[in-house]
C-alpha cells in the first residue's frame, strides 16, 4: 500500500499511526474530475487534509465556496491569505449543487475561505448554495462550516434561514491558546457566540464545534472547552491532531496518542455530546454523516 507521510515537514520522529494511503483510485479520479470541471474549490487540497484519499474514494467531499484566497491569516491553517476585493461568484451554488447531483452525494460539507472584504461575510452565497442543493437534490443533507462574520448575527441568520440539516463553527483550539492560533480578529467568546445564536434560531438541528490538539493544551482546559461548547449548545464535538503544513506554520508540541484521543471521546460523550469524533487524524467534517446514523 502507498503511503505518504504527514510529518515531513515536522522535523521529529513520527509516530506510526500517522500515516495514510496516497490518493488513487477509481471513484477517487472520478471525484477530482468532476470538481475540476465544475470548477469547485475543496477543502480536501487546500488544507492538505490527511483524509483525502479516504473521503473521495467514498465519493464524498468537503466543498470550499467564495474562492481560494482567505482575507484572515490563521497561524495553523495553509489556506492562501488575501484580499479577493469583492470578488464573488454568483453561479457557484448552482455549480456546487450540479456536483451534489452529478456523484450521488446524499451529504456534502460546504465550507469557505474568510471574506471579511464582503458585508455579509458570504453569508448570502452560503445560503444560497444550501438552497440549491435542498431544490436539485431532494434528501440530500448539507452541512456548513461557517466563519464567524465577524461576530454580525444579522450576517448569521441570513444562513440559518436557508435551513442547513448542520451549522459547524469551529473553536480550533482552547481559550488561552486562541489568540496565539488564530487571526486577531477571531476571538474565542465570539465563536461561542456564533455556536449559541445558530441553535438558538433552529434547536432542532445539530450544531457542531471542532478542536485541534498537540499545541501545547492542558487535559482541563480540554475539558473546559468541551464545557463551553456544550453550555452553547453545541451537539457535536471533533478532536484531531494539529501537524504543521509548512515550516512558516506553527510547530506541533505533541503527538498526542490515539488512546488518550479514546479517552477524550469517553469524556465528551459523558458530558451529553451527541457525537464526539476523536482521533489523530480526525478532522471537522471527518464522518460528519454518522451525526445521522
Amino acid at each position: 500500500m502507498l503511503e505518504i507521510d504527514l510529518l515531513e515537514t515536522q522535523r521529529i520522529p513520527k509516530p506510526p499511526w500517522l500515516r495514510v494511503r496516497l490518493p488513487a483510485g477509481e471513484e477517487y479520479e472520478r471525484v477530482k474530475r468532476q470538481v475540476g470541471a465544475l470548477r469547485l474549490n475543496t477543502v480536501c487540497k487546500e488544507a492538505m487534509c490527511p483524509n483525502l484519499a479516504e473521503c473521495w474514494g467514498a465519493g464524498t467531499a468537503t466543498i470550499m465556496i467564495l474562492g481560494d484566497t482567505c482575507t484572515r491569516g490563521c497561524r495553523f491553517c495553509n489556506v492562501r491569505t488575501g484580499n479577493p476585493r469583492g470578488e464573488v461568484d454568483w453561479l457557484e451554488p448552482v455549480r456546487v449543487a450540479e456536483a451534489v447531483k452529478t456523484l450521488g452525494w446524499k451529504y456534502l460539507v460546504v465550507t469557505a475561505v474568510d471574506r471579511d472584504d464582503l458585508a455579509d461575510g458570504g453569508a448570502l452565497i452560503f445560503a444560497n448554495t444550501v438552497r440549491a442543493i435542498h431544490e436539485r437534490v431532494p434528501g440530500a443533507r448539507v452541512e456548513i462550516l461557517s466563519g464567524d462574520y465577524r461576530g454580525d448575527l444579522r450576517a448569521l441568520d441570513i444562513v440559518m434561514d436557508a435551513a442547513p440539516d448542520v451549522f459547524a463553527h469551529n473553536l480550533e483550539t482552547v481559550r488561552r491558546l486562541t489568540s496565539k492560533v488564530r487571526d486577531k480578529r477571531a476571538a474565542y467568546d465570539q465563536s461561542l457566540q456564533v455556536l449559541a445564536h445558530a441553535k438558538s434560531r433552529a434547536p432542532e438541528r445539530y450544531t457542531k464545534t471542532s478542536i485541534m490538539v498537540g499545541l501545547g493544551e492542558t487535559v482541563d482546559e480540554i475539558e473546559a472547552a468541551m464545557d463551553d461548547a456544550r453550555a452553547a449548545g453545541v451537539d457535536i464535538f471533533t478532536l484531531g491532531q494539529y501537524l504543521q503544513p509548512t515550516k512558516k506554520h506553527l510547530s506541533v508540541v505533541e503527538f498526542v496518542t490515539p488512546e488518550t484521543f479514546a479517552r477524550y471521546r469517553d469524556i465528551g460523550l459523558a458530558k451529553g455530546f451527541h457525537q464526539v469524533v476523536s482521533s489523530p487524524l480526525s478532522r471537522s467534517s471527518y464522518h460528519a454523516e454518522q451525526a445521522f446514523s
